[in-house]
């Protein structure tokens, strides 16, 4: 296995688990304890994991709260849908990516894919895009600072959103359904989302099927402004009718079906 493959297969291991030795990390991935720890020290430097004794645990960076609680929730499912999503971008395309946990799993599949350029609020996302060295731009928008999150947001963030023009807004949402839409709990991460919607040629919604049965306070877009949707399970009928009858395109992740 490739060394990229591999260290991507074992982020992947360590955050569905949390905690993973290295014993188990060299039995999964069908590699020597040696090369492991090779991996996990690379992985470390570039903070994209913690190395603690005697394996690996994902680093405590990524927020605490309720970040860090959806960092850990549908982790399987996040994990597919980030997948599927780094392949539907291509070299040369510009991409607004929210902060959210499911769109920070695709900033890591999409991380080695060349000459993209990436504009974000996600302090988290701009470090996984540029600590990749793949050749790919990562503009991080400034404003008002949640640790949190570790976002930005507030209308300095919103001001810099409209100095650039993208392909796609890349979002993860906090609820989607027929009538309302896509949805977020905050309002602030809400306004930045449409910011980013209104400067871009499509949308890509990024969302679990958690987010069909759940209802938030405020409108991002409707389901006719968003081009595609990601997501391991189609949602229930009626918001699967009114997207496509929008012309939406519905992408089910990796091993799932219609």
């Amino acid at each position: 296995m490739k060394i990229k493959k591999r260290q991507a297969k074992l982020i992947e291991i360590v955050r569905r688990q949390e905690k993973v030795s290295v014993e188990a990390l060299a039995s999964q991935l069908d590699a020597s304890r040696e090369t492991i720890r090779r991996d996990l020290s690379q992985l470390a430097q570039s903070g994209k994991i913690l190395k603690v004794h005697g394996g690996a645990m994902m680093p405590r960076v990524l927020g605490e709260g309720p970040f860090k609680q959806r960092l850990s929730d549908c982790v399987d499912a996040k994990i597919e849908i980030a997948k599927t999503a780094a392949g539907l971008f291509v070299p040369g395309e510009t991409l607004f990516i929210d902060t959210g946990s499911t769109t920070l799993m695709f900033a890591e599949a999409i991380a080695a894919v060349a000459g993209l350029t990436i504009v974000t609020n996600s302090t988290e996302i701009a470090r996984v895009i540029a600590g990749a060295n793949s050749g790919s731009r990562a503009f991080l928008l400034g404003g008002e600072f949640s640790a949190d999150s570790s976002q930005c947001v507030g209308t300095m963030a919103i001001t810099q959103i409209r100095a650039f023009r993208a392909h796609h807004a890349v979002l993860s949402v906090g609820a989607l359904d027929a009538r309302s839409g896509a949805m977020d709990y905050n309002i602030e991460e809400a306004q930045i989302a449409r910011a980013m919607v209104e400067q871009s040629n499509s949308v890509t919604v990024l969302a679990d099927s958690s987010k069909f049965t759940a209802l938030a306070s405020f409108a991002v877009c409707p389901l006719s402004n968003i081009n595609r949707l990601v997501t391991e399970a189609a949602p229930p009928k009626e918001t699967r009718a009114a997207f496509e009858d929008a012309g939406g395109q519905l992408i089910l992740a990796q091993g799932t079906r219609p």
